[in-house]
């Protein structure tokens, strides 16, 4: 929410230096994110003359320019199509920092000719979008006027951050409001007196879904002229942001931002018959106002008449209805509009508007006859006319509302006392009705403006607001007795480790939404009806709908975003919640992660640098979450099934008995190919909540034991059948000598020549740790036959020779 400091004062009698109230806003809770004193920033920008035009010898579309600022003269560069000689503009000297592009203009050559600074165009200055041309300012200002005192920039410019429940601070009035309540000046009164009416209305107007409009008022003014809105107008609107459009727009612009009172006019002669307030039929379309055609959806609040939709209510209007510079008769409309209807057709068409920005956080609903009686004595002061009577269908929404607060409440919220004096003082000065029955017990009514206060703890805080958080005393909390027991549930315990594990592999934590666009829960799904079950009322956007039944994909799309920026190799994880509705209560948590491009970096003392990642890889980052957390991954089954956006071939799971603990695998490229993702992408996730730590039995051994006597290493080379998985094989090695054998790994996989049709050769490298004394040569071999003996009987294989 932008203004300035002399908006400020239109509603504010103050004293208080710019900067005292900068502070006292932050104070109020309105943190302030920009305080920018405009008169520094265009100090170097001053009106020159351009004394002679020429075309460039060398460009068609260029102008060599003689410049005359007053002081001296120089030569530019410009290609701005209204360049001519004689005309006076805003010069910009080398050097000078250009705030609508925060470039600094630099002398340069252009097409071999010398250019020393630059004419600008509004949207170079920040002013506006114009950039078709040059600014052109009248010929008679003189020569060094800087632009500043020109256009009114001296004005300094207040950004401030809006909590999305209060409405009222998207008012300049609101600001000023709270600022006067805290005691920062006067509230200055406004003229909302009745504009007397010289003609009957003409326009009928009819409500027929009052459910998402309960109250239209609507005035017809004729014989207006509506043509370019005057310089303090314009300067306003511009200064924060706004692009001046005709007078009759830009005080529908003006209020909406001075009062936070939305408006909308229409060309009364481009209107057919009444105006009907109805929900939108599905198929029906209109083109509105910012150039998009939008097709409608039922309950869509849509304001029409007899040829068909104008626009849509409280959001955006109609091109077939605008006013324009032609416009003699305008029909201003002044509602009140549903904010819940308002935000959910908003967020479905993708408009963001400023009237749609305003009316989802809730407008003031006793001030609609108000803002349309200000609105008339704008229009007649600018564009001149006659007004009519207004037109009125439905009524108000109620609003009013009490509440009982005991005072002492307060006390208990802040930890402080505060005087029930000052308390009431608070509240009437935020323009609350305070009725003060007994000293425990008060009845309040909120303003009509404040439809965010609906219980006591809202009221405390509005008078901790007034009454100045500075002035609540700081306290040091008592010291909490050392507690002997983990703090730290299993859950926490789990997410933690496996963090730690997958940071330490070398991957990249991520925080993504826990929401997703429909289409894409159904496709990471094993059970299409759950992408489903956990739909959003009321998301915060149209594709953003469907609570993620798995993290896969926001991690395949962040990989997406980086690959198109040129960081085609990316490792992701992330540890958070997947919600569906076959999970205990609606959730669970899960480690997911993914890796694309190649495996490992470029390095020269690499033989294999190119190799694409694998499901391999996904597999070694599952069982380093799973050994993190305690699982015992020794015992765990490998088993070909995994939901269907996994590879069909390249995808497994991880189970112990029954319960899947994780799947890993490659993503199936159909679905990679939708996402635009090139090449492979292996992924894993595992389920956090089905570990459980390994049992122990008796006294454990250490899960890195230090032992005194060197390890030493064992190869085997074994042929099986084809179909015969490693993992069978590395099981059945590993059950031979459970307390020796601290690693087996699979180091070598032969089809061909030299082994029999249908078989393989599996080659596997054993470690044997010795733990009390040294292993003599006939340990060593009993070992090497145990583990060959239990690999024969459980796999069917013969020793390789």
């Amino acid at each position: 929410m932008k203004f300035t400091l002399s908006w400020l004062k239109d509603h504010l009698d103050t004293t208080a230096t710019a900067g005292s109230l900068v502070e006292k806003l932050t104070a109020l809770g309105m943190e302030v994110e920009s305080f920018t004193d405009r008169a520094a920033v265009y100090a170097p920008f001053a009106v020159a003359l351009i004394a002679k035009a020429e075309k460039h010898p060398d460009a068609d579309r260029l102008r060599v320019c003689t410049i005359n600022t007053g002081r001296e003269t120089l030569q530019v560069v410009c290609g701005a199509p209204n360049a001519r000689t004689g005309m006076k503009g805003i010069f910009a000297p080398a050097g000078s920092l250009i705030p609508g592009t925060d470039t600094v203009l630099k002398k340069g050559v252009i097409r071999g000719v010398e250019s020393n600074g630059m004419m600008v165009s509004e949207r170079e200055m920040g002013l506006s979008d114009e950039h078709t041309g040059i600014i052109e300012v009248p010929g008679d200002t003189p020569l060094g006027t800087p632009m500043a005192a020109l256009y009114g920039l001296d004005d300094p410019v207040i950004d401030i951050a809006i909590t999305p429940n209060r409405g009222d601070w998207a008012g300049v009035r609101g600001v000023a409001r709270e600022l006067a309540a805290a005691g920062m000046g006067t509230l200055k009164p406004l003229d909302d007196s009745p504009v007397s009416a010289a003609f009957a209305n003409p326009v009928p107007v009819r409500i027929e879904s009052p459910e998402s409009c309960p109250l239209f008022l609507g005035r017809l003014v004729r014989g207006v002229k509506n043509g370019h809105s005057p310089e303090w107008l314009q300067q306003r609107l511009k200064a924060v942001g706004q692009r001046p459009i005709s007078a009759l727009v830009d005080v529908t612009n003006y209020l909406s931002i001075a009062l936070c009172r939305p408006l909308h006019v229409y060309d009364a002669a481009r209107l057919t018959g009444g105006i009907v307030v109805r929900s939108a039929h599905v198929g029906e379309s209109f083109e509105a106002l910012d150039g998009n055609t939008y097709a409608l959806e039922s309950g869509m609040c849509a304001i029409c008449d007899e040829s068909g939709v104008l626009g849509l209510g409280g959001i955006i209007g109609g091109v077939s209805s605008g006013c324009t510079e032609s416009t003699t008769d305008v029909f201003i409309e002044c509602a009140w509009f549903d904010p819940l209807t308002i935000a959910r057709t908003g967020r479905t068409l993708g408009i963001s508007s400023d009237a749609r920005y305003r009316f989802e956080r809730g407008v003031d609903p006793d001030f609609v006859a108000s803002g349309l009686e200000i609105a008339t004595r704008l229009v007649i002061e600018l564009c001149g006319g006659q007004p009519g009577e207004i037109v009125a269908a439905g009524a108000s929404p109620e609003w009013k509302r009490r509440i009982s607060f005991n005072p002492a409440t307060t006390r208990r919220i802040l930890g402080c006392d505060i005087a029930l004096d000052d308390q009431a003082q608070a509240l009437t000065a935020l323009g609350f009705e305070v009725s003060q029955d007994s000293p425990e017990g008060w009845l309040v009514t909120p303003p009509s403006w404040r439809p965010d206060v609906d219980g006591s703890a809202d009221l405390v805080e509005d008078i901790a607001r007034i009454y100045g958080y500075d002035r609540i005393p700081a306290e040091v909390l008592p010291e909490s007795p050392v507690t002997d027991r983990a703090l730290e549930t299993p859950t926490l315990s789990r997410a933690r480790r496996a963090r730690t594990a997958l940071t330490g592999r070398g991957m990249d934590e991520c925080v993504t939404w826990s929401f997703m666009s429909g289409g894409m829960a159904a496709a990471f799904v094993s059970d299409e009806s759950q992408a489903f079950a956990l739909t959003l009322k009321n998301p915060i956007s149209a594709d953003l709908d469907r609570m993620r039944p798995s993290i896969l994909p926001n991690l395949i799309d962040a990989a997406r975003r980086n690959g198109a920026r040129g960081f085609s190799d990316a490792a992701f994880f992330e540890v958070g919640p997947v919600f569906t509705s076959s999970a205990p209560d609606g959730q669970c948590s899960v480690a997911a992660g993914i890796r694309v491009g190649v495996a490992a970096p470029r390095h020269w003392a690499s033989k294999n640098m190119d190799r694409p990642v694998d499901a391999f890889d996904a597999k070694a980052d599952a069982l380093a979450v799973l050994r993190a957390c305690g699982a015992p991954v020794d015992n765990l089954q490998i088993v070909r099934e995994a939901p269907g956006f996994y590879h069909p071939g390249r995808s497994a799971s991880l189970r112990l008995g029954a319960k899947i603990l994780a799947y890993f695998g490659e993503v199936h490229p159909a679905i990679l190919e939708d996402m635009g993702i090139k090449g492979r992408l292996a992924a894993f996730e595992v389920f956090l909540d089905a570990v459980t730590p390994a049992r122990k039995k008796g006294t454990a051994r250490p899960s890195l034991p230090m032992s005194a006597f060197q390890p030493l290493s064992r190869d085997f080379a074994f042929i099986v059948d084809a179909q015969v998985e490693s993992d069978a094989l590395v099981k059945a090695a590993r059950a031979a000598e459970k307390n020796l054998l601290t690693n087996i790994d699979v180091f070598d996989v032969y089809a061909g020549k030299g082994v029999e049709e249908g078989k393989k050769s599996i080659a596997i490298g054993v470690t044997i740790q010795p733990l009390d004394r040294t292993l003599a040569d006939a340990d060593i071999e009993s070992i090497a036959k145990k583990i060959v003996d239990s690999v024969v009987s459980k796999t069917g294989a013969t020793l390789r020779g």
